[in-house]
């Protein structure tokens, strides 16, 4: 189990080193692993700056162009390595919701063929309670093939 202190201030605990689900600085925010992995390689890109609520408190537009281009980066990467570790992956969503958050983020979520049936097409919000609380999905040690494989993606698509 990952210590949860960071959990309360992600973006400033990322620029302080100390956000463990980091794997990459990009140019408009931070690449993290997610905290559940029900769907291995789930990742998010945090913006660099908590005070930016939306996409469009990215001005000038070069700065929201360029969250957009991060986006697309981390989630190439994704799509990558899970491919390569896992011969059932289908297809990354991308979502930007900030219902929940109030800082500007984007969830990108790998999708597999494994998927149950009932769920595989359908939002990921509309798993059950038991994926998203407990430890049996939780982010551990058991992922850090994934993470670095992900890392070792971005690094290459930069």
């Amino acid at each position: 189990m990952i210590d949860t202190d960071w959990r309360n201030d992600r973006i400033g605990s990322a620029h302080r080193g100390e956000n463990p689900t980091v794997m990459r600085r990009l140019d408009q925010g931070f690449a993290v692993i997610g905290d559940r992995q029900f769907l291995p390689g789930y990742s998010v890109l945090l913006t660099d700056d908590p005070s930016v609520t939306r996409l469009s408190d990215l001005l000038p537009r070069a700065r929201r162009t360029a969250y957009l281009a991060d986006m697309e980066r981390l989630a190439e990467a994704v799509e990558l390595a899970c491919r390569r570790l896992d011969p059932a992956f289908r297809r990354v969503n991308i979502e930007i919701l900030g219902n929940t958050d109030p800082y500007l983020h984007a969830h990108v979520w790998p999708r597999y063929d494994w998927e149950p049936a009932d769920l595989v097409r359908l939002p990921v919000w509309l798993y059950g309670e038991e994926y998203w609380r407990g430890t049996e999905h939780g982010l551990g040690a058991r992922h850090e093939g994934l993470r670095t494989a992900i890392g070792e993606e971005l690094d290459r698509l930069a």
